[in-house]
């Protein structure tokens, strides 16, 4: 029987990827706990953040922190 296994792609384990979800993550969280206090000015602030985040992580892709980028080095797991 042989090894047949796809090849990893490595999608959403680049800096770029990871500094993007961490702020997304933060505004979504945020954005809960304004919406819970009833915070209007906060959940929209929240929002900013979601999309400063997205941008960041667009910015860092662009930069070579992507996937694909020429700063990017892919971490290989031990079998």
């Amino acid at each position: 029987m042989s090894n047949t296994e796809p090849a990893e792609l490595g999608e959403g384990h680049s800096p770029a990827a990871w500094t993007a979800v961490v702020i997304m993550l933060i505004g979504f969280a945020a954005g809960t706990l304004f919406f819970w206090f009833d915070q209007p000015w906060g959940v929209v602030a929240s929002a900013v953040v979601v999309v400063i985040g997205l941008i960041a992580g667009a910015v860092m892709a662009k930069a070579g922190y992507g996937v694909n980028g020429p700063k990017y080095v892919a971490k290989h797991h031990a079998e």
